[in-house]
């Protein structure tokens, strides 16, 4: 990947749906130079997919719950009806495997209330064996992006 790479890649994390006769104008290329990077971006993996981002809040889902969940053993049989099972869910908008201390795994759900988070975690206890949970309720969003910190060569922050 080059500059002009990361340059395509800065604009369509602003705005997926730019066209690309703007896209191009805006890079500094024809369209179809800029259509076959693109591609090439695509097949090589770089771009895995393009959305749209909902404000949750006008879908009636306000609620967003961290849920820490530790387990006694981390085979790979428990691994995977665990993928499964968070999969049946389209509440759990994340989860991590994590390190340190604290927890092995940190889910993120979005609820319409604390009584249909109530009903989703008992759903959860019930199926799943684990050693621990432990519910953060979030008050305060101060921060949600989904882009990524594409930094040009030229243009890097230095820390």
């Amino acid at each position: 990947m080059d500059v002009t790479d990361y340059k395509i890649l800065s604009q369509i994390q602003k705005k997926a749906d730019i066209p690309l006769v703007d896209l191009a104008n805006l890079i500094g290329l024809s369209k179809t130079a800029c259509w076959n990077r693109l591609r090439r971006l695509e097949e090589d993996g770089v771009i895995i997919g393009k959305f749209v981002q909902l404000n949750r809040f006008s879908l009636n889902l306000p609620i967003v719950v961290f849920l820490a969940i530790t387990v006694r053993r981390h085979s790979k049989e428990w691994v995977k009806q665990f993928q499964f099972l968070i999969d049946q869910y389209p509440e759990i908008i994340e989860a991590h495997r994590l390190t340190g201390e604290g927890a092995d795994y940190q889910l993120k759900i979005v609820c319409s209330s604390i009584e249909s988070y109530d009903k989703l975690q008992q759903a959860l206890i019930e199926r799943i064996e684990f050693n621990s949970m432990s519910t953060r309720i979030s008050l305060a969003e101060l921060k949600n992006i989904n882009s990524l910190p594409i930094a040009l060569e030229e243009t890097a922050i230095q820390i």
